[in-house]
């Protein structure tokens, strides 16, 4: 039965917990991070922000090897304190190069609450002490039925900007984006819903979207996070023609029905591995995210690529 079991995952092309891969080897300052967010710069070094104390920066010149740059607001961030309760701890940063700009969404708020908010920078360099804040893009209270937070902004195949962000209660949502202001179009101002866990708690965050062949590939983290090495996140995606949706995993389940395909899970001694961010690099598609062990059970980098050569991804 086993072998059966074995043969017909094999058939359906699906992956589990044995044949998910290990982080890559990463060096430096690759401890304590969480939510990560990397791309690779104009002048070709990668730069890594991620949640903490005023959004700490990383660089590396090899994606391999990295080192701290100091913090995105060494003097602090006083307009977040309304959200996070006065602590300077920020969360989930999206970074992005556009038109030679670097752009930073990220949220304020604090565990538990939907008083919440996400905010953007932006910068010439993206280097520490050049960022300025232009303020909220969206916020939430305990009156809404979901949570300004994990924001990730992409373009479409047209050229139009959009923003997804969200976490538990009723989902993933997603508002269009003026580029000239980096804030909500004044010409679309629907509440798109992407994705939602009716059951499990509604545990579903960190949204990330790219382009790829034709798709729109949503992924996501289901579960819980910020538990060490008892942390059940997951990574996992859906897609769509459409950048509004809907997405749907391979079984063809909707994720606002609670579907998504798994691409990575806790395995061996790596522990939740999640919230996700993806870029194109020169050479691959990079799957970027942080996950727990013995060693680190307050959160480390892991970097894996990814191919997508049956229309759906996967890590190795």
């Amino acid at each position: 039965m086993r072998a059966l079991l074995l043969v017909v995952g094999m058939l359906a092309g699906l992956a589990g917990p044995a044949d998910y891969p290990n982080p890559g080897v990463v060096t430096g300052s690759v401890n304590g991070v969480h939510d990560p967010s990397m791309i690779r710069a104009s002048d070709g070094r990668y730069l890594l922000v991620s949640t903490g104390n005023n959004l700490p920066i990383r660089t590396s010149t090899d994606r391999r090897a990295f080192r701290t740059a100091g913090p995105v607001w060494p003097n602090g961030a006083p307009w977040a304190h309304p959200f996070t309760g006065g602590s300077n701890t920020l969360w989930a940063p999206d970074l992005s190069l556009r038109n030679g700009r670097y752009y930073l969404y990220y949220a304020a708020s604090t565990f538990g609450s939907r008083n919440s908010a996400i905010f953007l920078a932006t910068s010439p360099t993206a280097a520490s002490g050049t960022w300025t804040n232009l303020g909220i893009v969206w916020q939430t209270s305990d009156a809404n039925d979901y949570n300004a937070i994990d924001p990730n902004l992409v373009v479409d195949a047209a050229g139009a900007w959009w923003l997804s962000f969200g976490s538990f209660w009723s989902g993933i949502k997603m508002i269009r984006i003026d580029p000239a202001t980096g804030k909500q179009h004044g010409g679309d101002r629907t509440l798109y819903s992407l994705a939602r866990r009716p059951n499990a708690g509604g545990a579903v965050e960190a949204p990330f979207i790219v382009r790829q062949g034709g798709f729109y590939y949503l992924f996501v983290s289901f579960d819980l996070c910020c538990r060490g090495t008892g942390s059940t996140y997951r990574t996992m995606v859906g897609r769509s023609a459409s950048i509004t949706g809907p997405y749907v995993d391979r079984a063809g389940v909707a994720l606002t029905s609670g579907g998504g395909t798994e691409i990575m899970a806790t395995h061996g001694g790596v522990a939740g591995p999640g919230h996700q961010a993806v870029f194109q690099d020169t050479d691959a598609w990079v799957l970027v995210y942080h996950y727990y062990t013995s060693t680190a059970p307050g959160g480390r980098l892991g970097i894996n690529l990814i191919d997508f050569a049956d229309g759906w991804p996967r890590v190795f």
